[in-house]
């Protein structure tokens, strides 16, 4: 099909060339063009030919004449690529001086000027040079406002000050002209504020820019939920944050922990036990386990309860053996609580697990055993070595006499290890 529209094309243009030279040829017209006593006669076809020819070669004379400066311009601008390229590969080694030279000589071409002083601002910042990053990136902000801006933030989070970084982003936060990494920033600096409500508020704006990959993004929206959840200013603005939190969100342990932590500080302690519960049966967490046994001492007896009946789904839980012993203080029930917590030390002996133990010994009266958990308690916290505490019950904690079977986190059982 295509070969046939090019024979046409042809004949049309055969056609047309016929005609037109017929009708020129019945009539050339006539130039005459006089000047200082020269005249010079011929027909408008040779007319407009000369002109054509005059015009190419006033084009080639042109060109030939602009090839010096073009050629010096194509080397300086050569050069400067590679001035830039020699800048970040320093830079990446970790040669900032070099770094800042070559990119200070990248920044001559216009072209360039924007992205070599971010980079020498960068250089500056890594050498510890504060004065000479803020006045670098002055100078990157008429080429790259947003860019310095967001630049700007990420040196105060890197130095700790959070506040100024803050203050810098919240005008444009407010305005919606962030840039995906002054999102990022403006996140970062709120949530070191305990400003988590305005994390939160930027949370869609950042998410929308799709700048980080899914996990990384998820990683981000978890630690902002945790923070808004938990420094929630009333029971109402708690409530109106879980249920805008998304189901699947709303399944994550550490989310889970946050809300029923700050639901039990409001005096909501069912509602912290059911979603702790729910997400329990759901998938075994150890966080919720800890969590269960955080909630106050509203409803001691009965989450006691629950817990212990958790003990056929993880019986060599640690946080698990811990909530029990912590909840058997709330009770009273000294002797039970030190089995618990004894044999949550046996498997792992964390801080939390000895301060219970302290706590279970203070109130059984036994003040030296107590003495020692307590400094055990903070031992483990810096993760040095532990002083041995003599048990009052017979024979050294077993805990794999304590275990009828293992389950895993669906509550299906587990075959025996090992001979």
């Amino acid at each position: 099909m295509r070969f046939w529209t090019w024979c046409l094309l042809l004949l049309l243009v055969a056609a047309a060339t016929a005609f037109g030279w017929q009708w020129i040829a019945d009539d050339p017209g006539y130039v005459l063009v006089r000047m200082r006593g020269w005249s010079l006669e011929t027909s408008v076809v040779v007319a407009i030919i000369a002109l054509l020819v005059a015009w190419g070669l006033f084009g080639a004379v042109w060109r030939l004449a602009r090839w010096p400066m073009r050629a010096w311009g194509r080397s300086q601008r050569r050069r400067g690529r590679e001035r830039l390229a020699g800048g970040l590969a320093a830079f990446a080694e970790g040669r900032y001086a070099q770094a800042e030279r070559d990119l200070g000589k990248a920044a001559q071409q216009p072209a360039l000027r924007g992205p070599a002083l971010l980079a020498m601002a960068r250089a500056a910042h890594a050498r510890g040079e504060d004065a000479r990053a803020t006045q670098v990136l002055d100078e990157a902000v008429v080429e790259a406002p947003q860019a310095a801006l967001a630049q700007r933030a990420k040196f105060l989070l890197e130095r700790d000050r959070s506040a100024e970084a803050l203050a810098l982003l919240r005008a444009p936060a407010q305005a919606g002209t962030l840039p995906p990494v002054g999102w990022r920033a403006f996140i970062e600096a709120a949530l070191a504020q305990g400003e988590a409500d305005a994390a939160l508020d930027a949370l869609p704006k950042f998410a929308r820019t799709q700048s980080l990959a899914p996990d990384a993004m998820a990683a981000i929206e978890t630690r902002v939920l945790v923070a808004a959840l938990g420094a929630a200013p009333s029971q109402a603005r708690l409530n109106t944050t879980w249920n805008a939190t998304s189901r699947a969100r709303r399944q994550q342990p550490v989310i889970v922990a946050a809300f029923a932590r700050r639901a039990a500080g409001f005096g909501q302690v069912l509602a912290a036990m059911d979603e702790i519960e729910t997400a329990q049966r759901r998938e075994w967490s150890e966080t919720l386990a800890t969590a269960y046994g955080e909630l106050g001492p509203a409803e001691a007896a009965t989450r006691l309860r629950h817990a212990e009946a958790w003990l056929a789904i993880a019986p060599n839980s640690p946080a698990l053996l811990t909530t029990l012993g912590r909840l058997c203080v709330e009770q009273g029930l000294w002797g039970k609580a030190i089995q618990y917590l004894e044999r949550a030390i046996a498997i792992d002996g964390r801080a939390l697990a000895w301060e219970a133990l302290g706590d279970a010994h203070a109130g059984a009266g036994e003040r030296d055993a107590a003495i020692v958990a307590y400094a055990n308690a903070a031992r483990a916290a810096r993760g040095a070595t532990t002083t041995p505490l003599a048990s009052r019950h017979a024979g050294a904690v077993d805990t794999r006499a304590l275990v009828v079977e293992e389950r895993d986190a669906h509550g299906v059982p587990r075959l025996p290890r090992g001979g």
